[in-house]
């Protein structure tokens, strides 16, 4: 019996080989350099999804959260409306107030220039002379109309129209023609 114990007995010792992990390191080098570039792909494209879900979900919970401030909302685009809508019609009655004090003034001009033409009419039928008259009609009606004549200027061309270096002609004093086509004249 004490050596069927003997034989029952069976010593395992087991031997722990690559504990310093070099084996992990190789199967990683590998697989990175067989698909190194779609691992960064799926890397960088799960790295967008990621922002993208996360700006959507941001703008839901203020689209949520913001439900009250609608109607706040709303109200204040009603008030900056009707602020607007009243601004336009003092701008509108400012302008009106204007176009009427600018038909009257024309109308006072029309009725100053009907009264001069009709007592140069008059004056005429009684044989007198209306020009000293008409020289202090037409000085009130350029004064009544406020407009600025601007002196016409003398400035001269620089070049004269009618040159051409090619004819000879509208030069000056200097003047090359070319010489005559033809034999020479001398024998």
């Amino acid at each position: 019996m004490e050596a069927d114990e003997e034989t029952t007995e069976i010593k395992t010792e087991t031997t722990v080989e690559n504990q310093d992990l070099s084996f992990l390191q190789q199967t990683v080098g590998v697989f990175v350099a067989e698909y190194g570039w779609c691992l960064l792909l799926l890397c960088v494209g799960v790295y967008l999804l990621i922002q993208h879900l996360s700006k959507r979900r941001s703008s839901q919970e203020a689209h949520w959260s913001g439900q009250g401030t609608d109607e706040v909302d709303t109200v204040a685009v009603v008030k900056r409306q009707e602020a607007l809508e009243a601004s336009r019609r003092r701008m509108q009655e400012e302008l009106n107030a204007k176009a009427m004090q600018y038909k009257e003034k024309q109308q006072t001009l029309q009725e100053e220039k009907r009264k001069q033409k009709i007592e140069m009419w008059e004056s005429m039928q009684q044989g007198k002379s209306y020009q000293g008259n008409a020289n202090v009609l037409n000085s009130t009606e350029e004064a009544s109309t406020s407009t600025v004549v601007k002196p016409k200027s003398d400035k001269k061309p620089l070049r004269n129209s009618g040159f051409n270096p090619l004819t000879g002609e509208g030069g000056g004093a200097c003047v090359w023609r070319p010489g005559r086509r033809g034999p020479s004249a001398g024998g």
